[in-house]
C-alpha cells in the first residue's frame, strides 16, 4: 500500500510506520511517496525531526499528539437517497453531552426519540479530532479523523446507518477557517496557513496564496470523505465569513461545484450550509447568477428579534433589535439588517435577500452558540420560563425558513450548555480561562459566576438528563413541539406558500404577534396578559398551547404566554 503526504518545503520525509523509518520518494508537486507491506500506526518525520501526525489521518486513537492509526472504511451501500432541504427539521447536538456516556454509539439509542418527535436531520457538532476528551470541537487539529472519545471513525459510519435506517439524514458541521492551537502540526508540513489574512481565532488557512491548490484540495477532499465515504448528507460550513479567499473562485463555490459531481455519482442529496453573519445573499444565489451555489445559509436575524422580543435584553447585538416589529421583517424578508445601518456595527449591514426562496435560509430559537456564548449557558426557558419559550416556537416552527432546534430544546431541558474545554497545554488552558472571566466582566459578571471551561464540573453540568421527560413543565413542551412538528408536516402551506404573500400584525408593547400566510394563521402571546388577537378567517385550530384559546366574532382570546395555529376551511 502507498503512504503520501504533501511537504514542498522539506528536503526528505520519512514515513515511520510500526516503528520502522522509511525514505519517501518525491511524487511530484511537493507531494511525497512510499509502498509499504502493512500499515498500524504511522507518522511522517520531515528532515529528520520529531515523528508528526498525518494531516489527513483519520483516526488518532492515542490523541492528537502521536502517531496516526490506517484505518479502512467501508462506504454505506444502504440506498438511502435524501431529501430536500425544504422539509427538513434540524437538531444540532453536541456527542458528548447528548447522553451519559457521551459516545456517538450512545447517541444512536437516542434516535427513536427523535422520530417520535418528528425531527429527520440531525446537525452533529464538529468531530473532528482535538487535544483532551471534552470540548465543543471547533478547535479541532486532525480535521480527516473522528475524535476518538465520541469513538472514532467506525462509530459515525454506524451512527450515519442507524439515523438513514429510521429517515434521519445526518449534518456534520467542519470548520474550514481556522484550526485549534494545540496538536496543529500541518504547518510544519506546509504552507497552509497564511498571514495575508487574520481570523477571530489566528491565522487564516492559505486558500489563495502561494501553494494555496494543495490547501484547496486539502479542504475539498476532506468535504468529499464526509459525503462519499462516511454517507454524511450535509455539511454545515462554520463561521464562512472568516473564510477569506480572494482567488476568482471562491473556495465555497468550489465546493459547491464539488457536492454538484457527488450527488449526481452518489444518487442522493447532499447539502452546504453556512454560518455566516455578513447577511449576504450572496452565499445562497445561484451560481449562474454570481453566488456561491450554497443551498442554506443561518439567518441570525430571527434569533435575535425574537430572543429581544422574550427577554428585552439589548446588550451587544441585541441592542439592535426591536423586538416583534423586526420578527416580522425576518418572517417576510429573512434579513432584518438587509442594508440599514447597524448602531452595533457603527455601519450599515447586510443586502435584501427577498429573491431568495426561503428554504436557503436556517432559523433557531436556540443554537449551541447562542444558548453556550452566555455566562451561565441559559437556555431561553432558563430566561423566560416554559410556557413564553414554548409560545416562541410557535413561531419558529411555522416559519417559510427550515427551522433547527437545539438539543433538549423540545423540552425545555433542565441542563444549561456551557462552554467546556480539556486543554492539555496548562498555559493554553489557563489562558482560556482568564479569557472567559476577563470577556464577562464587560458584562457585569463577577469572576466566580463564570464556570471555568477546564473544570469537569462544567462539562458534566451541560449532560442532558433525559429523566426528566415525563415531568412538568418538560412533558408539556414535548408534546407541544411534537404537535407544531406533525403541522409543519402536514400543513404543506407552511413550507410552500411565498413570503411576500405573508401579512403580519402586531402589538409589540402588548405582546402578540399574528402571521397569515395561505391558508395557515399564527397567533402568539408572548405577554404576561391575555391578549385579543384579530383572526382573518376564524378555521380550525391545528395547534394550541393552552386550551382556554377562545375564537369568537373574529377574534382569539390567548391566554399570557401562549399560541394558537389556525387552518382555513
Amino acid at each position: 500500500m502507498e503512504l503520501r503526504v504533501w511537504a514542498p518545503y522539506a528536503s526528505h520525509v520519512d514515513a515511520v510506520v510500526d516503528g520502522a523509518w522509511h525514505r519517501m520518494r518525491d511524487a511530484g508537486f511537493g507531494w511525497r511517496a512510499v509502498e509499504v507491506e502493512r500499515v498500524g500506526r504511522y507518522a511522517f518525520s520531515l528532515q529528520g525531526g520529531p515523528p508528526r501526525p498525518d494531516p489527513r489521518s483519520r483516526a488518532q486513537p492515542d490523541g492528537v499528539h502521536a502517531p496516526s492509526a490506517w484505518v479502512d472504511i467501508e462506504p454505506p451501500r444502504d440506498g438511502w437517497r435524501g431529501f430536500p432541504l425544504r422539509d427538513a427539521v434540524l437538531y444540532e447536538l453536541h456527542v458528548g453531552t447528548f447522553t451519559p456516556e457521551g459516545t456517538l454509539d450512545a447517541a444512536i439509542a437516542k434516535l427513536d426519540h427523535l422520530v417520535g418527535l418528528g425531527v429527520n436531520a440531525v446537525e452533529l457538532m464538529p468531530l473532528a479530532a482535538f487535544p483532551g476528551r471534552r470540548g465543543w470541537g471547533y478547535d479541532g487539529v486532525d480535521l480527516y479523523a473522528v475524535h476518538e472519545a465520541y469513538g472514532g471513525p467506525h462509530a459515525l459510519r454506524r451512527f450515519v446507518d442507524a439515523a438513514h435506517a429510521r429517515g434521519i439524514a445526518v449534518v456534520l458541521d467542519v470548520v474550514y477557517n481556522h484550526l485549534g492551537p494545540d496538536g496543529n502540526f500541518v504547518s510544519e508540513f506546509g504552507p497552509y496557513f497564511t498571514d495575508r489574512h487574520r481570523t477571530p481565532w489566528g491565522e487564516a488557512l492559505n486558500f489563495d496564496g502561494r501553494e494555496s491548490d494543495n490547501v484547496r484540495a486539502f479542504v475539498l477532499d476532506n468535504a468529499a470523505q464526509w459525503f462519499r465515504d462516511f454517507g454524511i448528507d450535509g455539511l454545515r460550513l462554520d463561521a464562512v465569513q472568516a473564510i477569506i479567499d480572494l482567488s476568482a473562485v471562491h473556495i465555497l463555490e468550489e465546493l459547491s461545484v464539488l457536492r454538484d459531481r457527488l450527488a449526481g455519482e452518489l444518487g442522493r442529496t447532499l447539502w452546504l450550509m453556512a454560518e455566516s453573519d455578513l447577511n449576504d445573499p450572496r452565499l445562497v444565489d445561484w451560481r449562474d447568477r454570481n453566488g456561491y451555489g450554497l443551498d442554506a445559509q443561518w439567518s441570525d436575524d430571527f434569533h435575535h428579534a425574537l430572543h429581544v422580543a422574550l427577554t428585552n435584553e439589548r446588550v451587544g447585538y441585541y441592542g439592535d433589535f426591536d423586538g416583534l416589529p423586526d420578527v416580522s421583517k425576518a418572517l417576510t424578508d429573512a434579513f432584518v439588517y438587509d442594508g440599514r445601518y447597524s448602531p452595533f456595527r457603527h455601519r450599515r449591514h447586510g443586502r435584501p435577500a427577498t429573491s431568495i426562496p426561503s428554504d436557503h435560509f436556517i432559523v433557531s430559537l436556540q443554537n449551541h452558540d447562542q444558548v453556550g456564548n452566555r455566562a451561565r449557558g441559559e437556555r431561553i426557558a432558563h430566561l423566560t420560563g416554559a410556557r413564553r419559550a414554548q409560545a416562541a416556537a410557535a413561531l419558529l416552527l411555522t416559519a417559510p425558513y427550515v427551522p433547527l432546534l437545539f438539543m433538549g430544546e423540545e423540552w425545555a431541558a433542565s441542563a444549561p450548555f456551557l462552554y467546556f474545554t480539556d486543554h492539555v497545554d496548562p498555559e493554553l488552558a489557563r489562558s482560556v480561562s482568564d479569557g472567559r472571566r476577563y470577556d464577562f466582566a464587560a458584562f457585569g459578571w463577577q469572576p466566580g459566576d463564570v464556570p471555568d471551561p477546564q473544570d469537569p464540573a462544567t462539562f458534566v453540568a451541560s449532560r442532558l438528563n433525559w429523566s426528566e421527560l415525563e415531568r412538568s413543565p418538560h412533558r408539556e413542551t414535548l408534546d407541544w413541539y411534537r404537535s407544531l412538528i406533525r403541522l409543519r408536516r402536514d400543513a404543506p402551506a407552511i413550507r410552500e406558500a411565498p413570503r411576500e404573500a405573508t401579512r403580519i400584525s402586531c402589538d409589540a408593547a402588548a405582546g402578540w404577534i399574528a402571521v397569515r400566510r395561505g391558508p395557515l394563521q399564527v397567533l402568539v402571546n408572548l405577554g404576561s396578559s391575555p391578549a385579543e388577537v384579530p383572526a382573518e378567517e376564524a378555521g380550525t385550530v391545528a395547534a394550541a398551547s393552552d386550551e382556554a384559546i377562545d375564537i369568537a366574532h373574529g377574534r382569539v382570546r390567548l391566554p399570557p404566554e401562549s399560541a394558537a395555529a389556525l387552518l382555513a376551511e
